[in-house]
């Protein structure tokens, strides 16, 4: 599925109303990845506490908002925009490729929670889309 340029357009607008709650949006993506799917812990077990809201969680859901942001400045290219978070993901964090669409089904789960009135249909689409084209380009150098 690729990204039309509709889709891009409704990624960048909605990006535009949430961004202000990055931070919040990935914290919880990322708590609730590792409630709901704990075999993702196995990637994070340097961190001394993985509870919902602590330090390490929260400061990496910033991180992983930040490559989002990223993605999106970058949506006509995401392969080569995020060639440097795929190589980093494949050859020295070694993520399993597929936590990248857990984690997406997290964020989106997370975008129609804190704005119900914005997430409408046709933004659920884009950005399902847009976050699938995401860790598609992520996954790049693990071929």
């Amino acid at each position: 599925m690729s990204l039309t340029t509709k889709d891009k357009e409704v990624v960048k607008a909605f990006w535009a109303k949430v961004s202000s709650k990055a931070g919040d949006i990935g914290s919880d993506a990322l708590s609730r990845m590792l409630v709901v799917y704990p075999q993702t812990k196995i990637y994070f077990n340097h961190w001394k506490d993985l509870s919902p809201g602590s330090e390490p969680v929260v400061k990496h859901g910033k991180a992983v908002m930040g490559g989002v942001a990223e993605a999106v400045k970058k949506i006509d290219d995401l392969t080569a925009g995020l060639l440097n978070l795929s190589e980093l993901h494949a050859f020295t964090l070694r993520v399993d490729p597929a936590n990248f669409k857990i984690l997406s089904h997290n964020i989106l789960v997370v975008m129609a929670s804190l704005f119900p009135q914005d997430f409408t249909p046709e933004v659920h689409v884009a950005m399902d889309k847009f976050l699938m084209a995401l860790a598609r380009a992520l996954s790049e150098k693990y071929r």
